[in-house]
């Protein structure tokens, strides 16, 4: 798996994001995905994780989906924009 372009954490409970890209009238566009994840050790030591949330995660899931969300805003592709019928002011 490659390297998530950003992770927002909060305790156990992470938000990846990456960058897929998909081809669209012969144009390549981003779509960021977001992978929410709660990181745990086994008793044997080794780091797991689920998707699985309790009670007490869900606000921290809350919050870092959140961020990644407003992140995801923040850095846009302008094909990005545009192939969702978003408009997009060019300087």
């Amino acid at each position: 798996m490659s390297k998530p372009e950003k992770v927002f954490k909060a305790g156990a409970v992470r938000a990846a994001i990456f960058r897929n890209t998909f081809e669209k009238n012969g144009v390549s566009v981003p779509l960021p995905k977001i992978i929410l994840e709660v990181r745990f050790k086994d008793k044997s030591g080794q780091w797991q994780s689920t998707n699985s949330l309790s009670l007490n995660e869900v606000p921290k899931a809350t919050l870092v989906l959140q961020q990644a969300y407003a992140y995801c805003l923040e850095h846009r592709e302008p094909e990005e924009e545009e192939s969702q019928g978003v408009p997009v002011q060019k300087f």
